[in-house]
């Protein structure tokens, strides 16, 4: 622990579970609940995973947490209804997006939502891409080339052959790594398999829907021996951006950056606008299609969220 003064120690947030705060102090955890001043201003909803907060220790046993320190970032989504913000994770440091070459098949359009959600928050960002006993490493390259084109670095691993999980330790070390992807790509055997003894439960995909069950239900922060942390994350299967600017969207796709000078218009949407440089590099296949058309679906969604 690291003590602020006699009574006090600062810990960071691993979980939340049922109004109980489970808080990495040191070398142990401490269970905590939230004082009552924090509660009437209404940081209870804002408490969140990778938080730092300072504890208090209460004579005769408990702890509660008295204040909580000021974030370096905070990663968020658009709640189902749209008009509430919902915290991912706090002070995070970069974003592992994992999905698999099958099932379930990629969500490309789901992918991309992710590096956008690293790009708008100037996070580093690399992918993982699972499950590779299923498929050959060329193949597997073949699908997500486009990523790797754009600029980003891939990981190809077998969690169940352990293929590739030594270097994607190393790739985590010292460092608060969001996990996201979609239920049923493998995120919690890769922890198992980075974190012996770290017994996270492991669901099947379902063959009807060949889309993973949801065997995660709350964000958790797990401290990793080799230094760090990794933020395991529910598998999300949509997500909506809670505060992106529209005219920031652009400069979220990495392989976009070049031609954004270039058009005709300065305030240039790169929908329909005439002369626009980023059209001609999709035309001229500069850029991928397929991540043209997501850059489309999210500046539609952006749009239709200025009406809440």
């Amino acid at each position: 622990m690291t003590a602020g003064d006699a009574d006090t120690v600062r810990g960071r947030v691993l979980r939340t579970v049922g109004g109980v705060y489970h808080v990495h102090a040191g070398h142990e955890t401490l269970e905590c609940s939230l004082r009552g001043r924090l509660k009437r201003e209404g940081e209870h909803g804002k408490v969140a995973v990778g938080d730092e907060v300072e504890v208090e220790l209460i004579q005769g046993g408990g702890c509660a947490i008295n204040a909580v320190l000021p974030r370096g970032n905070k990663l968020s989504r658009r709640s189902a209804d749209g008009r509430r913000e919902q915290i991912i994770a706090a002070n995070v440091d970069q974003l592992a997006a994992v999905f698999s070459v099958a099932r379930p098949e990629p969500d490309y359009e789901l992918l991309d939502r992710f590096l956008l959600l690293a790009e708008s928050n100037e996070l580093p960002a690399f992918l993982v891409v699972n499950k590779l006993d299923l498929s050959s490493l060329e193949s597997a390259g073949e699908q997500f080339g486009v990523y790797e084109a754009a600029g980003y670095e891939i990981a190809y691993t077998s969690a169940i052959e352990g293929m590739g999980v030594d270097s994607l330790r190393e790739r985590l070390a010292d460092h608060i790594t969001l996990f996201v992807g979609p239920s049923g790509v493998g995120k919690s055997s890769l922890l198992n398999a980075i974190q012996p003894g770290l017994g996270l439960r492991v669901g099947e995909v379902s063959r009807a829907l060949q889309a993973g069950r949801h065997t995660t239900v709350a964000a958790s922060l797990h401290p990793l021996d080799v230094g760090g942390y990794v933020v395991d994350t529910p598998g999300l299967r949509q997500l909506r951006f809670w505060e992106v600017e529209h005219r920031d969207l652009g400069w979220c796709f990495p392989e976009f950056r070049a031609h954004l000078g270039a058009c005709r218009f300065s305030d240039c949407a790169h929908v329909k606008e005439p002369g626009c440089a980023v059209r001609r590099a999709v035309d001229a296949e500069s850029i991928a299609l397929s991540r043209y058309k997501s850059y489309l679906a999210i500046c539609q969604e952006s749009e239709a969220q200025r009406s809440y």
